[in-house]
């Protein structure tokens, strides 16, 4: 049987990739740090994934196991005959998975197995399945590199799915969207191309990550954060406030002008994109929760992230940039004590000034003519 290591057991894991994974016939090991979560999966041994969309459905997903990704359990299983890794934890904690990782690949060499093992980071980062290889690596002796170099493929892919907070009588089942998109990249991946419900493989992922960063995730977030300054709790009540919607939709246009530019991306059927992530964001069934969207405004605030790459690859091409602005602007003043990085953000804000914050957290500099703008926006706004 094929067996997936999925790293992560919180909702994207098991609601998206999990999901996918076991209907397309693999037993999938979830993988994760809470025991508890761990001991409802090897107890229940099943959940429900609840489509809720204009179109509903119900998959159940019995093929399924648990090990805590803590201790050696996380190590042995990866040493075994096991085929695919995924990750659904977050870019921040990759460097920590890379060890088990790295132990595991090691233990495989050790053994002398010369079975073909694919890793996949399912991040919403760019390239973040590369960013996991060099953490794996860095693990790694320079011998044991080239046994990951020729059994080991580690997969750049783009993954979208919205996969909400929901609670059910069985914690362990899921709410998410009938939308998915799951692309990987070719290049990375070692032996035969596997067929697996939802996924597609590409030549270059490139353009689809790009795709997906400055609309879906761009627009996410715009949302969010500006639903949170205005005292909103989810994302529909935010998108259906009339300025908030107008804002967020046409930043998507104006990302997206900035990708036809960059990649050549027919413009009708870009534009028709963007109307399907949009019509997503105003799915009533979808009680996605602002303060979920815009936890980490650091990352998010990042010069390769959703909010200032977008911007930046727009003005570039002399486009209109001024509601993209309004993302930045007010993810500056995201203030929530229980998200770290807000707290940080906001420190450095009272400490120093917002114009230390935006110099240090975007890449801009003072002299940038973006600068000025998200200045005034952000000002505007926290009044």
């Amino acid at each position: 049987m094929k067996t997936a290591i999925m790293i992560g057991a919180g909702n994207i894991g098991r609601g998206f990739i999990g999901a996918l994974l076991e209907k397309s016939g693999w037993h999938v090991v979830f993988a994760d740090v809470v025991e508890s979560l761990i001991s409802e999966i090897n107890a229940r041994k099943s959940y429900v994934v609840h489509v809720q969309d204009r179109e509903c459905s119900q998959q159940t997903v019995t093929n399924i196991s648990g090990i805590s990704s803590a201790n050696q359990e996380l190590v042995d299983a990866i040493g075994g005959d096991c085929q695919l890794i995924t990750t659904a934890v977050g870019l921040r904690i990759l460097p920590i998975v890379a060890k088990p990782i790295a132990a595991g690949i090691r233990a495989r060499k050790a053994a002398g197995s010369t079975q073909l093992l694919n890793v996949m980071a399912c991040e919403n980062a760019v390239r973040g399945t590369s960013q996991l290889r060099d953490a794996v690596y860095a693990n790694l002796s320079e011998e044991e590199q080239a046994y990951a170099r020729e059994y080991v493929g580690f997969a750049d892919c783009a993954v979208d799915r919205i996969v909400p907070k929901a609670a059910f009588e069985n914690p362990l089942d899921v709410v998410v969207e009938q939308y998915t998109e799951w692309d990987v990249e070719k290049g990375g991946w070692k032996g035969p191309l596997p067929e697996i419900d939802g996924l597609s493989f590409v030549d270059d992922l490139s353009a689809y990550i790009e795709r997906k960063l400055f609309t879906l995730n761009s627009g996410h977030a715009i949302c969010a954060y500006l639903g949170t300054l205005k005292g909103y709790q989810t994302i529909v009540e935010s998108i259906a406030d009339p300025a908030i919607g107008n804002i967020v939709y046409k930043a998507m246009q104006e990302s997206g002008e900035g990708l036809i530019r960059k990649h050549g991306f027919d413009p009708a059927a870009h534009h028709a994109y963007i109307d399907r992530i949009f019509a997503r964001f105003q799915n009533p069934y979808l009680e996605d929760e602002t303060a979920r969207v815009a936890r980490e405004p650091l990352r998010k605030l990042a010069p390769t992230d959703r909010l200032i790459k977008p911007l930046v690859t727009a003005h570039s091409y002399g486009l209109n940039v001024d509601h993209l602005v309004y993302g930045a602007a007010a993810a500056l003043l995201f203030d929530c004590p229980e998200d770290p990085q807000s707290v940080e953000l906001q420190e450095k804000i009272r400490n120093e000034s917002v114009e230390k914050a935006l110099e240090t957290y975007t890449g801009l500099k003072p002299s940038d003519e973006l600068f000025g703008k998200i200045l005034e926006v952000c000002r505007s706004l926290a009044k």
